[in-house]
C-alpha cells in the first residue's frame, strides 16, 4: 500500500470563529504556560529534565480538537502541551514540575512522568520509542473492550529509528489495532538533523506492513485538524493503524540544557517569521473578523491562568518523607 501525498492547506471544514477562538486559547495557553517553565527553570525552581514544547503547538492542538473523548493519549518526554490539550489543570501540571505535592504524580515524576487515568493520558515517557510500544498496547486494550476507541500515539523524529517502531507497526497491521501513531518531526533528534539520522520519509515507515501515512504541515492548525479526522476516522472504522508525520520546528534546545548551537540562528527565526503555527491561526482569524481587542480579551485570560499556576506550584507543600514508599507496590486480590 503506497503512502499518501503531502497535505497542504487547502482550509477544508474550516471552524467557525468560536472554535478559531479556542484553538487560539489552547495554543496560546500552551506557550505561555512553556514560557513560564523556562523561567521556572532558570530560576532553579523545576529540577531535573525539561523538554518545552514552544513553535509545535498547532500538532497536539489540532490533533485533540479530533479527538473522541474515548480515545487515549501517550507521548514522549515533551509532553506538557499534550497535558493541557487532554484538559488537565495546568496548576497540577506546573506543581509536578517544581516538585510539588499538588502535581499529578504527587511532586515525584517531574516533566517526563506524569499520567491522568481521569483524562486518559497515559504519559509522557523518558524512554525513546516507548511511547509507541505501550501505545499500541493501549490500542490492543481499545479492540479488546470494544469500546471504539482510539490510541494517539506521539513520537518524535529520532524515536522512529528504533526497532520496538517497526515491530510495534508490524503487530499493529496484523491485528488492525486502532492506533494512530503521529511523529513530530521537529527536524532535530536531539543536536541530529533528520537529514543524517534518517532514511527517506519518515511517513513511509509503515509501508512495509501496509499502514498508509500522510506527511503534514505541523504548523497550520486547520492542517492538521483536516489531516487528523480523516486518520482518526480510518483507524477508527475498523481498518487499522495510520501514521501522520508532521513536520513543525521547535524553537527552544531539546532540553533547558541545550544552547542549540547546531542550528543556525537564520533557519529559527524564519520559523518565527513565516511559519510560527499561533500567527498564522491569527491571520485566519483577523480575516474571518475577529480583532485584536477580541484576542487581547482572551490573552488576559491565560495571563491570568499562568499567574495562578505559577503561585500554585511556588506554594503547595513538598511532599512528605513518607512519599518516598508510596505507589511502589499495588497489590492485587
Amino acid at each position: 500500500m503506497a503512502a499518501k501525498k503531502k497535505v497542504t492547506n487547502k482550509h477544508n471544514q474550516q471552524p467557525t470563529v468560536d472554535e478559531m477562538k479556542k484553538l487560539y486559547h489552547e495554543m496560546v495557553l500552551i506557550r505561555r504556560f512553556e514560557e513560564k517553565a523556562g523561567q521556572l527553570y532558570g530560576m532553579g525552581l523545576i529540577g531535573g529534565f525539561c523538554h518545552l514544547y514552544i513553535g509545535q503547538e498547532a500538532v497536539v492542538t489540532g490533533i485533540q480538537s479530533q479527538q473522541e473523548p474515548q480515545d487515549t493519549v501517550i507521548t514522549t518526554y515533551r509532553d506538557h502541551a499534550h497535558m493541557l490539550a487532554c484538559d488537565m489543570d495546568p496548576k497540577g501540571i506546573m506543581a509536578e514540575l517544581t516538585g510539588r505535592e499538588g502535581g499529578y504524580s504527587r511532586g515525584k515524576g517531574g516533566s517526563m512522568h506524569m499520567f491522568s487515568a481521569e483524562k486518559n493520558f497515559f504519559g509522557g515517557h523518558g524512554i525513546v520509542g516507548a511511547s509507541t510500544a505501550l501505545g499500541t498496547g493501549l490500542a490492543f486494550s481499545h479492540k479488546y473492550k470494544g469500546d471504539d476507541g482510539v490510541c494517539v500515539a506521539y513520537s518524535g523524529d529520532g524515536a522512529v529509528n528504533q526497532g520496538q517502531v517497526a515491530e510495534c507497526m508490524n503487530m499493529a497491521s496484523l491485528w488492525k489495532l486502532p492506533v494512530l501513531y503521529v511523529i513530530e518531526n521537529n527536524q532535530y533528534a536531539m543536536g541530529t538533523s533528520t537529514k543524517r539520522h534518517a532514511a527517506g520519509e519518515l511517513y513511509k515507515r509503515g509501508e512495509a506492513f501496509n499502514i498508509p501515512g500522510e506527511q503534514v504541515d505541523g504548523q497550520d492548525v486547520f492542517v492538521v485538524q483536516e489531516a487528523a479526522r480523516r486518520a482518526l476516522d480510518h483507524v477508527r472504522s475498523g481498518k487499522g493503524p495510520y501514521v501522520l508525520e508532521f513536520m513543525t520546528y521547535r524553537y527552544r534546545g531539546h532540553s533547558m540544557s541545550d544552547p542549540a548551537t547546531y542550528r543556525p540562528k537564520e533557519e529559527v527565526e524564519d520559523y518565527k517569521k513565516s511559519k510560527d503555527p499561533i500567527t498564522r491561526l491569527k491571520g485566519v482569524m483577523f480575516e474571518n473578523g475577529v480583532t485584536e481587542d477580541d484576542l487581547k480579551v482572551i490573552d488576559k485570560e491565560i495571563k491570568a491562568i499562568v499567574k495562578e499556576t505559577e503561585e500554585f506550584s511556588k506554594t503547595s507543600p513538598e511532599p512528605a518523607p513518607e512519599e518516598l514508599w508510596t505507589d511502589v507496590l499495588v497489590e492485587v486480590k
